[in-house]
């Protein structure tokens, strides 16, 4: 079941934190760099731009080994997992 929910903070290219969870959202089907390796600065900064402080639908469909929700997220109508995609091989 989708919930809508505020993103607060984005952690990574992948991963963000909502006023609602304990735990961190990974975006499913998205292998962004993790921070440290080369363009990870540009794939947080694209989520950022895509969704901090926006209100986002998440729709949980799995959780990894650390308990995080493995979702995909909209911005209305639109795929952030699938943007964030096409952003990441240009």
């Amino acid at each position: 079941m989708a919930r809508k929910e505020k993103v607060t903070k984005v952690i990574d290219g992948d991963t963000f934190e909502t006023s609602s969870r304990n735990n961190p959202v990974r975006l499913a089907n998205v292998d962004a760099p993790e921070k440290g390796q080369p363009g990870s600065t540009k794939a947080t900064e694209v989520l950022r731009k895509m969704i901090e402080v926006e209100e986002v639908r998440i729709d949980t469909v799995s959780r990894d080994k650390y308990g995080r929700a493995v979702a995909n997220v909209y911005v209305g109508r639109e795929s952030v997992n699938k943007k964030i995609q096409k952003k990441l091989k240009q």
